[in-house]
């Protein structure tokens, strides 16, 4: 997980409680007869468990003690997904029982996934952990206190044994169908993912370049039904994201300090926003990104890129590398971070005032105008008239 909200961990971070480190391997499976998912299905199960499992802030066991989820691995196959979580907890049977309640509220919470059924939960042990917990507890090794430290002091073990591999014909099959969707992205070649032609050792190869390229082809279908179905939620809804409660893909992940204004209106012309780039992405005639929204979009496409990659086990640092050298090329100084960030600030603070300022006004309305003369905006998006109801 790549937060941690934890806020009653001290009491046992000092390690004296003989807390140790569990692999929990909990495997999931579709309903009985139900057809298996295919690869656009299995991205939207993978999210969809994410996103539960994200949203829990602590797990209670035995006696009110705090049992930490502190990393996790999820990979979908046709029948299912297995999930590997990472289990800070006083007790092997602690650590199975609270892990089986856990994904099981995830499953029974999503109207998509109420049906289906853990088929497995098994503790491993993890040796390499267990010994770094026995001779740390008492001793001048005690773990970090910050369980993000610790947690990144176990990759590199985490990664060798216990990373969750698809079968390697399904994973090159991917490769293949990846760096074969690569010339599709034909408004940028592969020298703006760092590839040089003339083997600069420097950059970035042309398998990772490829990869990179291809992803975000591939990811274009992901990101676009998934805006179908936030516009689809908030119709139903009839309410803003900041008043909904419907499951959304990524409404809820823009600055939420500005989640009442992400209306009906707001999710058609992101979404039509998002058809309109992504179709210049696949022609030759692509000029720069035309406005903010389209910044937030290109963002989301190179994270859902990266979800796909990283869900079959090609994702690296050369491909790492190569949606930087993107990144550098098409966002430029673009900073979509500095939104979020001023959403915690205190309204005296004068320098998150400087940097709102930097991106004019608060009205998302202002995310649909272009930068300039030479960019282009879908004019449904682009409408400033305020004429336009946004009922369903």
């Amino acid at each position: 997980m790549e937060e941690n909200a934890f806020p009653r961990a001290e009491q046992w971070r000092s390690g004296t409680m003989g807390r140790v480190t569990y692999v929990v391997s909990v495997d999931t499976r579709l309903p009985a007869g139900a057809a298996e998912l295919d690869a656009l299905q299995r991205e939207g199960v993978i999210f969809l468990l994410r996103k539960g499992l994200d949203a829990i802030d602590a797990v209670e066991g035995p006696d009110d003690v705090e049992i930490e989820i502190f990393d996790s691995i999820l990979a979908a196959h046709p029948g299912g997904v297995l999930l590997k979580l990472f289990v800070d907890a006083p007790a092997l049977e602690v650590a199975e029982d609270a892990m089986r309640e856990v994904v099981g509220e995830v499953l029974e919470q999503s109207e998509l996934l109420s049906e289906w059924q853990i088929t497995k939960c098994e503790v491993e042990l993890h040796p390499e952990f267990a010994q770094q917990s026995l001779d740390a507890a008492d001793g001048p090794d005690v773990p970090p206190a910050d369980p993000v430290v610790r947690a990144a002091q176990h990759a590199e073990a985490r990664a060798e044994a216990t990373a969750v591999r698809l079968p390697d014909e399904e994973a090159e099959a991917m490769r293949a169908t990846v760096r074969a969707m690569a010339p599709r992205l034909t408004a940028f070649g592969l020298d703006s993912f760092g590839w040089c032609e003339d083997g600069d050792e420097s950059g970035v190869d042309r398998e990772n370049a490829e990869l990179a390229a291809g992803a975000l082809v591939y990811a274009i279908d992901l990101l676009v039904d998934q805006l179908f179905h936030d516009v689809q939620t908030l119709s139903e809804a009839k309410k803003s994201v900041e008043e909904c409660d419907g499951l959304l893909w990524y409404l809820d992940d823009l600055p939420a300090q500005f989640a009442a204004q992400y209306t009906v209106l707001f999710a058609r012309r992101f979404l039509v926003t998002a058809v309109s780039l992504t179709g210049r992405l696949t022609r030759d005639d692509f000029v720069q990104l035309g406005c903010v929204a389209e910044q937030f979009l290109l963002n989301f496409l190179l994270r859902e890129a990266g979800v796909v990659l990283d869900g079959y086990g090609l994702l690296n640092d050369g491909v790492a590398a190569a949606w930087e050298a993107f990144a550098d090329e098409v966002l430029e100084e673009a900073d979509c971070e500095l939104w979020y960030e001023t959403a915690g600030d205190d309204e005296d603070d004068e320098g998150s005032g400087a940097r709102a300022s930097e991106f004019g006004s608060s009205d998302v309305d202002r995310w649909f105008t272009p930068f300039d003369a030479r960019c282009f905006v879908h004019p449904y998006a682009a409408d400033e008239t305020g004429e336009r109801e946004s009922g369903t």
